[in-house]
């Protein structure tokens, strides 16, 4: 049994790298305090809206919690009109997304509360109210955000169709 040679010559001076001195990225909120504001006045205005909401229509005990079900697929709808009209018709400001998205619809929505009331109601002994809003909110919401995004973007393709003359119903 032969012994390999050593890489190196047994007395060869050893070689360590030498480290580049530390290079400072920069962080990633910086520059981010205009977003951040804007996202917490967005927030704190849809919140408002959503607890005005739960003021003006309070759900009754053990009943089908209808203002956070209507809060929720009301909001997906506006979200769904949203992101077409400043994805695809209009260059917004950079600041508009993240308060009116993040910020004012992200206040107004809320899946917390959709959670504790399926909770509240199996708790109460309400399992087929629970289930009911179990199902039917992310099945409303998520036909709500397509439904309004889908009639969204036909009205501007046929507004822009009647601006250009177009009548073949495709976009020019």
């Amino acid at each position: 049994m032969s012994v390999p040679p050593p890489e190196r010559a047994p007395d060869a001076p050893v070689r360590v790298p030498v480290r580049q001195p530390y290079a400072r990225r920069p962080s990633p909120w910086h520059g981010q305090a205009s977003v951040v504001a804007v996202v917490a006045l967005g927030g704190g205005i849809g919140a408002t809206a959503r607890y005005g909401a739960s003021l003006l229509w309070p759900t009754r005990q053990g009943g089908f919690p209808w203002t956070t079900f209507c809060v929720n697929v009301v909001g997906c709808a506006v979200i769904g009109v949203f992101m077409v009209v400043i994805t695809e018709a209009w260059a917004a400001h950079r600041l508009v997304r993240p308060f009116f998205g993040t910020g004012v619809l992200g206040g107004f929505t809320t899946f917390s509360t959709y959670a504790v009331d399926v909770e509240r109601l199996l708790d109460a002994g309400h399992a087929v109210t629970a289930l009911a809003c179990f199902a039917a909110t992310p099945l409303a919401a998520l036909t709500a955000v397509w439904t309004a995004s889908s009639a969204t973007r036909r009205l501007l393709v046929s507004r822009q169709n009647a601006r250009t003359g177009r009548a073949d119903g495709t976009p020019s």
